[in-house]
């Protein structure tokens, strides 16, 4: 295939250099923290992150997950009155326990994810308060991001005299308890804040360096394919150009299976359902709820036997070593991306899937694409491996979990015009 005119899908400078505050806080390349506290790596990290309905989905379960990467044990609790909660987008997430069955375990770090009303559920939570305030009062590490610092912690009275940032249209309650701070995280003494979506990745690995060190967050940080400054421009490559097509609003496909990676399956349908798609979940296995790659258990929407009586406008497989090995084997699945392939209509793929179920079925034949760096040998033609996102027709994917708002905000741009993908990256604090 001839290589047409390279085009830049989305190229937006930042007029801001992102601020990390702390007295003992550092900003060096590659997204590294220096932290006072020091902590021994010979025990696993007992966490505690609750969820609740309304809960942000994204900073949910990218917090999790990280913290997971990182050896310590998470416990997801619900602080509803059954394990499984509605999250924020129509994303469903079950969790390992119930907050009342936490009460009396001591955990090295308890952190709240936001959305609303999800933080309200939180601060309404009788257990979960008086949990928090006893790590607190215990000199132990606690943290929130989004609307949870300002509408939790600080309505608990855990922030007063501290610097603390959150969610931009929460800074003026948060201004009532705190000293509020426009910081992408902000650390002072045992809690640390955070301000959003597009934060919580940097949040998550600076709460790894809290819990170990330094070394700890870099084995873990570099795997994800962080940006390497939060705020740097984002682009999306695109070659042979062309016109994604949908009927009035796009009807999009996300399966899902075990072993999935769930940062990179939750963000894409958080994201697709914040531009107002569509979005189907379908689970490629026997069950609704899926167990993905770092334990996080998610429900879809009805079953791959059911999805596929329906059409789509794009198909969009998540990554995950088990779960793009699910998605080969599923001939289902299969067929349903050839079908959308020799219609020339969009599919795309993240992560493990680019390399271990598009290509070994000739759905990168005289394309170009990229994958997870680790999987990239696997690619037929390397020539554009290196871009963190790559659209060529009706094809796009992208490396991996810390690309993955990218990789959704492009399929935006596709269906919904630039001027959208940048509104939902603002508000999400993925850009200034």
């Amino acid at each position: 295939m001839a290589l047409l005119q390279l085009h830049h899908l989305t190229l937006h400078s930042l007029p801001f250099t992102p601020k990390l505050h702390h007295s003992r806080f550092s900003t060096r390349k590659s997204l590294r923290f220096s932290f006072s506290a020091s902590a021994s790596t010979t025990m696993a990290k007992q966490v505690l992150v609750p969820v609740a309905n309304g809960t942000e989905p994204m900073e949910a379960v990218i917090t999790i997950d990280v913290l997971r990467r990182s050896g310590a044990e998470v416990t997801v609790a619900s602080v509803q009155k059954e394990l499984r909660v509605d999250a924020c987008h129509g994303v469903k997430i079950v969790a390992d326990a119930l907050v009342g069955d936490c009460k009396d375990t001591g955990f090295d770090l308890i952190a709240l994810p936001g959305g609303m009303p999800g933080a309200t559920n939180f601060k309404d939570c009788d257990v979960l308060e008086s949990v928090v305030k006893k790590q607190a009062a215990d000199g132990r590490l606690y943290a929130a991001v989004c609307a949870s610092p300002a509408v939790a912690l600080g309505s608990w009275g855990l922030l007063k005299g501290l610097k603390a940032t959150c969610y931009p249209s929460f800074m003026e309650q948060l201004s009532s308890c705190a000293t509020a701070v426009e910081s992408i995280v902000q650390q002072d003494g045992k809690v640390v804040t955070s301000r959003g979506p597009g934060t919580t990745m940097e949040f998550s690995v600076a709460l790894v360096e809290q819990l170990y060190d330094k070394e700890k967050a870099d084995e873990v940080s570099g795997p994800l394919l962080l940006r390497p400054n939060h705020g740097d421009e984002y682009k999306v490559i695109e070659l042979n150009p062309m016109e994604w097509k949908c009927n009035n609003i796009p009807q999009i496909l996300v399966p899902i299976a075990d072993g999935s990676e769930e940062m990179e399956a939750v963000m894409i349908i958080d994201i697709l359902r914040r531009a107002k798609a569509n979005v189907v979940v379908a689970s490629v296995g026997d069950n609704l709820e899926i167990l993905a790659s770092r334990k996080v258990k998610l429900v879809a929407d009805m079953l791959l036997d059911e999805a596929a009586k329906l059409s789509y406008d794009l198909i969009v497989l998540p990554g995950g070593l088990g779960g793009a090995q699910a998605f080969a084997n599923s001939d289902k699945l299969v067929n349903m991306l050839k079908k959308q392939a020799e219609s020339n209509k969009p599919y795309g793929a993240i992560c493990a899937s680019p390399a271990l179920v598009l290509e070994p079925h000739g759905l990168l034949k005289g394309k170009k694409a990229t994958a997870f760096p680790a999987m990239c040998n696997k690619l037929s033609d390397q020539s554009f491996i290196d871009n963190r996102v790559v659209v060529d027709g009706n094809l796009i994917t992208s490396r991996g979990p810390g690309t993955s708002m990218e990789f959704a905000l492009g399929i935006v741009e596709k269906f919904f015009g630039c001027p959208k993908a940048l509104e939902l990256a603002k508000v999400m604090l993925f850009v200034h």
